[in-house]
């Protein structure tokens, strides 16, 4: 009976290509979506917290009116927030500029802030040298209010100050009508602290939310805010993309399954006399619905070992051109990915198998 299972199995695999290949490619079908996606699955907290940094704060830190924020605070933010965390002060006053219009100048550190906002589009020019204490970028808007951008001219409380233009800011907001300069020249001509830091915090609203409550204890009495915004689009955004993995993913498997099940059905039916003859020579109902079984599992490991490949292509491939870091092959996957391929081809064989168990020897090999 050995050799008459393996003689079979041999056949069904090889002599029937067309039915074997039909539900190894659906399989490997399976494998390889369920791999790509798994695979971007594991990396995609930290991609999509990674692109939604470029949008600037999601907390903003200020000072109660007519006061500023602790000498030390801006220790104590980086010290809460984390190392990874993003942090940039802020200092502003309303000066006067050599045309006599009022505008915002605010006093900043352009390192952080360039980390901070990378979404700002600098034109003209480019982002200071942090070492320049006298360079100045200037809002598109701000700029109609300035003689030369070349000699930024401002009056502060009666104290000038000229600066140097290293580029324009084009934000669509706020910012295109200020002037940003170095804090340090900005607290020594107007004497003005910092006011206001802002926050970028890479994690789920759940660990923003816990950023929080550590800053205001850190901070008591000063205003921490979230950018709800930002915070809940993040959040919104990340949790559908989940859902659309997941739902992606059973998608897949119920379409595989329903075409597998088809090839499989059609094997049986192809077969019956195969299977005829090995109960006649006195194979049992287990051995036969065996056979079956690891027919299909046999297909689904194969499935398996081509999917991960084709999978983990991919998504190196979608994680490249959509966020400009790969997400390389995880093994970890692998066990997730075989189960899956492994309870589809079982389910699709169940129905199949369950016409084995009707077969009449004597009927078939008479040719009824």
């Amino acid at each position: 009976m050995t050799l008459s299972m393996s003689t079979i199995l041999r056949r069904s695999l090889i002599h029937r290509r067309a039915r074997s290949l039909s539900a190894l490619v659906a399989l490997t079908v399976s494998a390889g979506v369920a791999t790509a996606l798994l695979t971007l699955y594991a990396d995609l907290d930290a991609k999509l917290h990674h692109e939604f940094r470029s949008f600037g704060a999601n907390i903003v830190i200020t000072a109660p009116a007519s006061s500023a924020l602790p000498q030390d605070a801006l220790a104590k933010v980086r010290q809460v927030a984390g190392s990874d965390a993003l942090v940039a002060p802020f200092a502003y006053a309303i000066a006067t500029t050599d045309r006599g219009t009022p505008v915002v100048v605010a006093g900043t550190d352009f390192a952080a802030v360039k980390k901070l906002d990378a979404s700002w589009a600098i034109e003209n020019g480019a982002w200071p040298d942090p070492s320049d204490t006298q360079a100045a970028l200037i809002g598109q808007r701000a700029a109609n209010f300035i003689a030369d951008e070349h000699a930024v001219k401002l009056t502060f409380a009666g104290k000038p100050l000229t600066l140097h233009g290293t580029g324009r800011i084009k934000t669509g907001g706020d910012e295109d009508s200020r002037i940003y300069i170095p804090l340090p020249a900005f607290t020594a001509w107007t004497g003005t602290t910092t006011s206001v830091i802002e926050v970028q915090i890479s994690g789920n609203a759940q660990k923003i939310d816990a950023a929080i409550t550590g800053l205001k204890s850190a901070l008591p009495g000063m205003q921490v805010q979230p950018v709800r915004q930002l915070v809940e689009g993040e959040s919104r955004i990340v949790d559908r993309t989940h859902t659309l993995m997941y739902a992606a993913v059973l998608l897949i498997a119920l379409t595989v399954g329903v075409s597998v099940l088809a090839t499989l059905s059609a094997s049986v039916l192809e077969r019956r006399r195969d299977f005829a003859l090995m109960k006649a020579l006195g194979g049992s109902q287990s051995q036969l619905i065996s056979l079956f079984l690891l027919e299909a599992a046999l297909l689904a490991f194969a499935g398996v070992i081509a999917g991960y490949i084709i999978g983990s292509a991919l998504a190196w491939a979608i994680s490249e051109t959509n966020f400009g870091t790969a997400s390389l092959p995880r093994i970890e996957v692998l066990p997730l990915v075989l189960l899956l391929n492994m309870a589809i081809a079982v389910m699709a064989a169940l129905f199949p198998a369950r016409v084995l168990r009707g077969l009449q020897p004597a009927a078939l090999l008479k040719g009824e």
